[in-house]
């Protein structure tokens, strides 16, 4: 084979990747093996396509590979957690996550301060087990997940408005109120969390301080379904009581 230039070969296919080309990716891709069988973005870039293309058999076998040469790979281990996951291989899922998550909680970048871009990928990754706990009322579990998801990502609106939902669930209203209050303090404008505090009071019989809350709302966004939805819903259940 003619001798490539590895680092300008590689940036080619990283190119033909962001445009979608995957099989010119591929192609640039295994050039570089050849000639550097030992080049971790040429495999994790590889394993990438096989994911997209649905070859899951190979693309865990390529991320077992950038990690079998750089074990510290933290976007390989999520993504081979991630496919584990999704096949069933809940065990080898949850090993490979906790593994690459003790790495992350140990290391740090610059003056101490935890790389952002990882911690949001595991922010993912808790948010997903939580939901899951959630969905089978598994509610201390959920909490604690989610309450990761803040810690990790504190710019996770969702995962807050989602901590208050179980404390909800839990009875916990005052604590419910207090997380959704403090969400829409500091953001006066995120809707969602508005909506949720107009659910709260509805179902604690605060009828219009929830109407309230819902026609801000809409005040903000005429076009919020959600919040018109719980509005009208709420004044015809005023009305047919009367």
């Amino acid at each position: 084979m003619e001798k490539i230039d590895i680092s300008s070969e590689l940036t080619r296919g990283i190119e033909a990747f962001k445009k979608g080309e995957y099989a010119k990716a591929s192609t640039l891709f295994n050039e570089v093996i050849e000639v550097d069988g030992k080049n971790v973005d040429a495999f994790f870039y590889l394993a990438n396509i096989f994911h997209i293309r649905g070859e899951i058999g190979k693309a865990i076998k390529a991320f077992n590979k950038v990690l079998e040469i750089d074990p510290n790979h933290t976007d390989a281990s999520i993504s081979l957690s991630v496919l584990y996951n999704d096949i069933g291989h809940y065990e080898n899922a949850k090993k490979v996550f906790e593994k690459a998550n003790e790495r992350v909680k140990a290391k740090k970048t610059g003056e101490g301060i935890e790389d952002k871009h990882i911690n949001k990928k595991f922010a993912i990754k808790h948010l997903e087990i939580a939901d899951l706990y959630l969905t089978y009322n598994r509610f201390d579990e959920a909490l604690f997940e989610y309450n990761k998801v803040v810690a990790l990502d504190p710019e996770n609106y969702e995962a807050r408005i989602k901590v208050a939902k179980v404390y909800a669930k839990k009875g916990f209203s005052s604590k419910a109120f207090d997380e959704l209050q403090r969400l829409k303090n500091e953001n006066p404008s995120y809707q969602p969390a508005r909506v949720a505090m107009g659910v709260l009071y509805y179902g604690n019989g605060k009828i219009l301080e929830a109407q309230s809350e819902w026609e801000r709302v809409l005040s903000m966004d005429p076009k919020n379904s959600e919040a018109a939805m719980y509005l009208n819903l709420s004044k015809t259940a005023t009305e047919t009581s009367l």
